[in-house]
């Protein structure tokens, strides 16, 4: 016999008896599962570990650059042998990724999976000093939009013509009124006594933070337009001090503005709002709930008392002049003047504005470090006794500055100066496409989760873009994609910002997630209000709510979502909420999806793992050492068979699930309607599986090999959990 034919013999029986990598079994990813300590600081040593399948594997090394770390079996179990390494880490992001030997197969495990090539781009990392409280991973959110979620003191309601804003004169709007064209400067009445009245709801349903869109003194219905960023504004806060006329018909000069004036200048005015803020955050505290303020810092507002281009504050008392009206004003290193001279004073337009807009003066922070330290020192003030607000959003973060380098130097130092003040705060900051260099430089915490969940979702689910501006149905329903688009926008962020990031379904800049579900392309303007209220389907908005409450995050709810409430994109998502009218049975869902999201620490802080993937349909589990839970989603129009393998979250052969949450067209449960029927103990579909019959779901489903077979009807989903109970 010839020696290549001898080879290949040889090659043959090797193989044989040497079993493939099996890739469904190796998994690592930075949560706490497999990274400890999870947070670990500069210069610590850290225990890294990977999973794979029992008796597969031959060796196993972590390579981080040039440097090889050999890991040694640390456990073997029913399905799975865990090795582990030890790293000593520098004060720098770790990068990392596996090499894997079973027999001659070597490949290498980076977040993609097992590969044959490395990219950077896939490496898991940990980056030491990158703390998130606590608290905040996986916490439960609920965003406000103050005037419109209730009206709890009438007296400080903005007055019909108590002022001229882009314009025109504000107006005071009925409750049950919807937004118009021209929104900005409608005031629906809500404030800081409506939400503290309503705590207890909160507390009730479940919520353990809320988030409040600006409160600081500002003349629009929004606040993204700040005037002072040291007081609360009395027309959400408290107003004890209230004389003056407002304006009369057809007169635009805010100088004339007497009773906006007494208001929003009037220290004691100021100073009450301040203390009903504090007493807020003292009521919320007591019932366990966290609060986060919206920081405005990338502009401020033409009413400003820094610029003050409406003499506000040049009408009142014990004010410096602002920018606008004084070239020797104190803030006028505060903007950018295009290089004008003193001749240019009084009244100079020739100031940057934020897009161009010249009622949003771009802060100019390269040019004045006396602004950098008072918005330093606003970060401090707020998160500190008497207020001890537990952190802040950060509006527009990224273009804060003239340049890049400016913002990453800026946040680091912001971060540092809420974290001295407040070592349990939380920095997040508004931010569109990748997060990852800010992320792992210390700047920021965590982001609101737009591109790692509220997109993939609602193309899935909806086929819808986030602001209803199209459709395309092929996204929805689309799951590889999904999977595909979560993996990779994902993989940016370490796991202590990804366990924290802020994951909505809706909010004030983009269209309803319940008007999303009738595939309606357009806005209020062209489609008017009605249309985003026709053929919603809350079969879809409930699969939302599941996906949001057992996705990887801080599931984080907006206001009136929960009601039932819809519209189109900014300003029609910015709706009152239906007090009185409010849709109930969405209410008992949204407390019931929460309800599951804490009681399990998979959904706080366990690892996720894709387990299924076909036309409508997708499969996730959370898991950690000692929980696990099997999602599972239909979208479609049609009956779905999947066949989970429940073993790979750790889940024993011999084991059962239980059922903890389902949802179908009908209704959810357990209680009541069936969404799911486990099939029969051998596995196999019993006779009839497609005909459109759905019988209640057992409590209990049993596994065969660590495997489940689910039949799961049209748009509908369920929720299983396993306990180790050893």
């Amino acid at each position: 016999m010839n020696q290549p034919l001898r080879y290949l013999e040889r090659l043959n029986y090797y193989l044989a008896l040497t079993p493939p990598i099996d890739e469904e079994a190796v998994f690592s990813d930075t949560t706490g599962n497999f990274v400890d300590p999870p947070q670990p600081q500069p210069y610590d040593s850290i225990y890294i570990r990977l999973r794979a399948g029992r008796d597969n594997l031959d060796s196993v090394c972590l390579i981080s650059g040039r440097r090889e770390y050999p890991m040694m079996k640390l456990t073997s179990g029913e399905f799975f042998d865990v090795y582990v390494t030890q790293v000593e880490l520098s004060a720098t992001a770790f990068s990392y990724y596996f090499r894997v030997t079973a027999g001659p197969t070597t490949m290498l495990y980076d977040s993609r999976g097992l590969v044959r090539d490395t990219d950077p781009t896939y490496f898991f990392t940990v980056v030491p000093g990158l703390f998130t409280p606590e608290w905040a991973r996986g916490a439960v959110m609920y965003q406000i939009y103050i005037d419109r979620f209730r009206n709890g003191d009438e007296s400080n309601d903005v007055l019909s013509d108590e002022y001229a804003y882009l314009g025109e004169h504000v107006k005071k709007v009925p409750w049950d009124s919807l937004p118009t064209a021209m929104d900005v400067r409608n005031f629906y009445g809500g404030d800081l006594q409506g939400i503290m009245d309503k705590l207890d709801y909160f507390a009730e349903l479940g919520i353990e933070v809320l988030y409040l869109n600006p409160v600081f003194l500002s003349p629009s219905n929004h606040k993204y337009d700040t005037q002072d960023y040291d007081h609360v504004d009395p027309h959400i806060g408290r107003i004890v001090f209230d004389h003056g006329e407002p304006l009369k018909e057809g007169d635009l000069d805010n100088t004339h503005a007497w009773r906006y004036i007494q208001r929003t200048t009037d220290y004691s005015n100021l100073e009450a709002s301040d203390q009903l803020f504090a007493q807020f955050v003292e009521e919320a505290h007591k019932r366990g709930i966290k609060v986060i303020l919206d920081g405005v810092f990338n502009h401020c507002g033409s009413f400003n008392k820094w610029m003050d281009r409406e003499r506000i504050y040049a009408t009142a008392e014990n004010y410096p002049p602002g920018a606008y009206l004084s070239y020797d004003s104190p803030y006028h290193e505060y903007f950018d003047w295009k290089g004008a001279g003193p001749e240019s004073w009084p009244e100079n337009k020739d100031y940057d504005g934020w897009w161009g807009h010249d009622t949003l003066p771009k802060l100019n922070y390269e040019n004045s470090r006396r602004l950098i330290d008072y918005i330093l020192y606003i970060g401090r003030k707020w998160v500190s006794p008497p207020y001890s607000a537990d952190g802040w959003r950060l509006d527009v973060a990224a273009d804060l500055g003239h340049s890049q380098e400016f913002n990453h130097g800026f946040w680091k130092e912001f971060r540092r100066a809420v974290r001295q003040a407040n070592p349990n705060a939380l920095v997040l900051a508004e931010h569109y496409g990748s997060p990852g260099d800010w992320l792992k430089t210390g700047e920021w915490d965590t982001v609101m989760n737009y591109d790692a969940f509220m997109e993939p979702v609602s193309w899935f689910l909806t086929g819808m873009q986030k602001h209803s501006d199209a459709y395309r149905e092929d996204m929805r329903g689309n799951a590889q994609v999904f999977f595909d688009t979560m993996n990779y926008r994902m993989r940016e962020f370490p796991s202590p910002a990804l366990l924290s990031a802020m994951n909505e379904l809706s909010n004030h800049d983009h269209s309803r997630f319940l008007t999303r579900t009738n595939r309606r392309v357009g806005r209020v303007a062209e489609l008017g209000s009605k249309a985003a209220e026709e053929n919603v389907d809350k079969a879809i908005f409930r699969l939302g709510v599941l996906i949001q409450m057992t996705w990887p995050g801080a599931p984080t709810v907006y206001y009136g979502d929960e009601a039932g409430v819809c519209g189109f994109t900014d300003p029609d998502n910015r709706r009152p909420y239906p007090w009185g009218n409010e849709d109930k049975e969405l209410i008992a869902f949204h407390k019931k999806a929460i309800a599951v999201h804490k009681s399990s620490e998979a959904f706080r802080v366990g690892s996720y793992l894709p387990l299924w993937a076909s036309y409508g349909v997708i499969a996730y589990g959370r898991f950690t050492p000692k929980d696990a839970a099997l999602v599972i989603v239909n979208c479609s129009d049609h009956q779905a068979l999947i066949r989970p393998k429940a073993w790979r979250l750790g889940v024993p052969g011999d084991g059962e699930i239980e059922l903890v949450l389902f949802t179908n067209p009908d209704g959810f449960g357990p209680e009541g309607s069936a969404a799911t029927r486990p099939l029969s103990d051998d596995l196999t579909p019993p006779p009839g599986l497609f005909d459109g019959r759905t019988a209640p779901p057992r409590e209990r489903i049993p596994l065969k090999k660590g495997n489940a077979v689910i039949e799961l009807p049209p748009r509908s989903g369920a929720v299983y959990f396993w306990k180790n109970e050893g």
